[in-house]
């Protein structure tokens, strides 16, 4: 997804990702046509305010039926369009939730978990509500610390971290955006969170996920693309609506 400031809105993380080279639904391309006419899987994307004002009604009209908002970044951001894309996604009929881009050199998995909770993070089984996204991905802000400067057993230590708060806090694990390569990378392809927290793989110019990291049979989401008919990142799930309704439910 995007870090904070929009010049390097995927140019320095899913770039440099290319470069290097979710679990329970179970059931890309710079032009995402492609893909977005070979499948029957509910389209979506992803935004954040890089997209400002978003025209929600035409994104249901484009075959919109979910998408993930950014709400914060490590613990001093927060999109200042959260409030109007969030309540917008969900007046034009999407499934909506919230991600948040972790930044795990600048405080702990715990402390950014608790503060994306309270900024929009939160999860309710209303059927309309995504379960909180965490994006952890190449550091955006230095090409040189692709791994945020922690070694593997810390980076699944803070992921870990991360994840037990949003649970504490939601009563959902999250979903964990990645790359398989920075997952290999930056974690030594832990298998920890396979049997716990939904996967939503990004990986574009491709037909398919191809390789899924760390144990993880099943993507949840798959982030195709960056550019295509609809605003933001372009995505898929793996399933029916009718069960990424349950899935939101926590079903």
């Amino acid at each position: 997804m995007a870090p904070t400031h929009a010049l390097v809105r995927r140019a320095g993380a899913l770039a440099a990702a290319a470069m290097a080279t979710l679990a329970l639904a179970g059931t890309a391309t710079a032009s995402a046509g492609p893909v977005e006419s070979a499948t029957t899987l509910p389209r979506g994307h992803d935004v954040s305010s890089h997209q400002k004002r978003v025209d929600w009604p035409a994104a249901r009209a484009k075959g919109a039926r979910f998408v993930y908002v950014k709400a914060t970044e490590s613990t001093t951001y927060r999109n200042p369009y959260f409030s109007g894309q969030y309540t917008g996604a969900r007046a034009a009929g999407l499934i909506r939730g919230a991600y948040h881009f972790a930044l795990p050199d600048r405080s702990s998995g715990t402390r950014q978990a608790a503060y994306f909770v309270r900024h929009g993070g939160d999860w309710q089984a209303d059927g309309w509500t995504l379960p909180p996204a965490l994006d952890v991905e190449y550091n955006p802000y230095s090409t040189r610390h692709k791994c945020y400067g922690l070694g593997r057993a810390r980076m699944v230590g803070w992921i870990r971290s991360f994840s037990d708060e949003v649970r504490r806090r939601t009563g959902r694990r999250p979903v964990i955006y990645t790359t398989t390569q920075w997952w290999k990378l930056c974690t030594g392809n832990s298998h920890a969170f396979a049997g716990s927290n939904p996967l939503w793989i990004a990986r574009h110019g491709t037909a398919r996920p191809g390789t899924l990291p760390g144990g993880w049979r099943y993507w949840t989401f798959w982030q195709y693309g960056i550019g295509g008919t609809l605003p933001g990142d372009q995505n898929l799930f793996d399933g029916s609506v009718s069960r990424l309704r349950t899935f939101a439910r926590g079903q």
